[in-house]
């Protein structure tokens, strides 16, 4: 009787990533991207939350006390409702608005989602999270995007890095019709040796050529 030789099988797993192994070859990777949910935005929104409260609190109490000459919060009286108790209104309702907004696009978690690198198939698949779509008054569906690109239409791996007052560091797929496919976010800024190191290993992973672009 012939025996069978097992197959072991086993995962790698990072904070952002995980790599299925088969007798020590690679047949999966899967790089995690972070969307619109991240420490940064939580903090954006609670400060223009408290701002825009503090802004319109103290264009209100210049109404009140405008209008029926007491205060209704704190002594504002030396704050005239024409024209700057307007504007404090004004101001403090853009950026409670803003502050929601930016809420709602940390409960989508707009651009999120995964690079899944299928190293048996040959394929890559791309998921990502976008802006919800109205069914009607009461209820929406979040649309999302996912396009598969086989190994053949990939020409090469270009890894841009801009500097400047606005640094991006992003990671392409470009295809042979000389598209961009981003995989990695523009307001994602990773340290670089980390960002190289892993555009690196996806370009062996992909068997292409790894193009560098200042600007």
């Amino acid at each position: 009787m012939n025996k069978i030789k097992p197959t072991y099988q086993y995962n790698i797993k990072n904070s952002d990533s995980y790599i299925v192994q088969t007798q020590g070859k690679i047949v999966v990777y899967c790089e995690v991207i972070n969307g619109t949910n991240r420490s940064s935005n939580y903090f954006w929104f609670i400060f223009l939350l408290l701002f825009g409260l503090s802004f319109f609190i103290a264009g209100f109490s210049s109404y009140i006390f405008y209008s029926r000459n007491y205060n209704l919060f704190f002594d504002f009286s030396n704050i005239l409702f024409i024209p700057q108790g307007i504007l404090l209104l004004f101001y403090g309702t853009c950026s409670i608005l803003l502050s929601l907004l930016i809420f709602a696009i940390i409960k989508w978690d707009i651009g999120s989602g995964t690079n899944f690198y299928d190293i048996e198939n040959k394929v890559i698949r791309l998921t990502r999270k976008g802006f919800p779509k109205s069914i009607n008054f009461l209820n929406y569906t979040q649309s999302s995007v996912y396009v598969v690109y086989p190994f053949s239409e990939i020409n090469n791996i270009e890894l841009q890095i801009t500097t400047g007052l606005n640094p991006e560091r992003i990671c392409y797929i470009i295809l042979k019709d000389n598209r961009s496919i981003p995989l990695s976010l523009s307001n994602q800024i990773n340290d670089l040796s980390f960002l190289e190191t892993r555009a690196i290993f996806i370009a062996k992973l992909l068997k292409v050529e790894l193009k560098l672009k200042n600007s």
